[in-house]
């Protein structure tokens, strides 16, 4: 920019003296001719702002987003873990409890387990079971070979439970083992059969248990994540209401128990306990009671550890 000189002082407006200064205010012509020429761009020059803060998008939270994925799963398990089997065991004993639930649900889902508990507890003693509906035959000689060969298998679970950390696995491994060899080597052969027919109910209230533990299977299960949890929940839940409905009611009402002779022929399971084992009714209804009761306080504890283990995970 070319730079011009006034004939005037800047400051107090005197004829410009060809002294570097003014004679009347001693200003300098240099410095006040600079300071006026700042002035004057500063004026002409439009204001400047700061650029504005760009402004967060709306509905997000202005601190950084992060998944939140695993914590929706963390919740909805937990929820799961605190109503899925009360709700279940409620809803099955409703339906227990009126005539047409309680024939469907027999039919398609108790039965089966009814009948495989027979046949678990003979393969625990030592003896040949075929489960099928409604009818469970089973050898009245004892099977060493069998025995054995269910022997070896156990050894496996428990093995392969221990060698890969499974707790459930090793412990299911060590408590069949330990029934296998009560059953075989310390009871007798009839005090065994005795058994068979009382494991009917009672497998429908021991097995019904362990299926209904598999809710709280782990992240990692196919259980999990094919959903057979659900269907095992289901039918356990079916299985355990309802035999520990009839015996519950038998405590009260000895018309609950199923006693008499079936359309095909033979003893009910009762029947044959009481008449051709010499169970009493009251040593029938206390064990079955008894049981259940136990069934109901090993579900209790496993529903408090699964409850437990839900809430640490929304926790971390």
């Amino acid at each position: 920019m070319e730079r011009t000189f006034s004939s005037s002082c800047p400051r107090c407006g005197a004829p410009r003296a060809p002294a570097p200064e003014c004679p009347r205010c001693g200003v300098f012509y240099d410095k006040a001719e600079a300071r006026a020429a700042r002035v004057a761009l500063a004026e002409e020059a439009p204001p400047s702002f700061p650029p504005p803060e760009p402004e967060p998008p709306p509905h997000l939270p202005q601190e950084t987003l992060r998944w939140e994925g695993a914590a929706e799963d963390a919740r909805l398990e937990l929820r799961i873990r605190t109503f899925a089997i009360p709700s279940a065991l409620v809803l099955m004993w409703v339906l227990h409890s009126t005539g047409m639930g309680n024939r469907l649900l027999r039919i398609f889902l108790s039965m089966w387990i009814h009948e495989l508990g027979h046949a678990v507890t003979a393969w625990l003693c030592g003896f040949l079971a075929f489960p099928g509906p409604w009818l469970t035959p089973v050898s009245m000689m004892r099977y060493p070979f069998l025995s054995a060969l269910l022997a070896a298998g156990l050894v496996w679970l428990t093995w392969r439970g221990w060698k890969l950390r499974q707790r459930p696995q090793l412990i299911a491994g060590i408590v069949l083992l330990v029934l296998q060899c009560v059953g075989t080597l310390l009871i007798g052969r009839a005090r065994a059969q005795s058994f068979v027919y009382f494991g009917g109910d009672a497998g429908c209230m021991v097995l019904g248990t362990l299926l209904m533990t598999t809710l709280y299977a782990g992240p990692d299960s196919a259980l999990r994540k094919g959903g057979l949890r659900w269907g095992f929940l289901v039918i356990g839940a079916a299985a355990f209401t309802d035999a520990f409905q009839t015996w519950w009611r038998a405590r009260s009402d000895l018309s609950a128990i199923p006693f008499g002779q079936f359309e095909r022929g033979g003893l009910s399971d009762p029947s044959t306990l009481t008449e051709s084992f010499g169970w009493s009714v009251d040593t029938l209804i206390s064990r079955y009671v008894v049981l259940g009761v136990m069934c109901l306080v090993v579900l209790g504890m496993a529903y408090g550890v699964g409850v437990f283990r839900a809430r640490a995970a929304v926790r971390a």
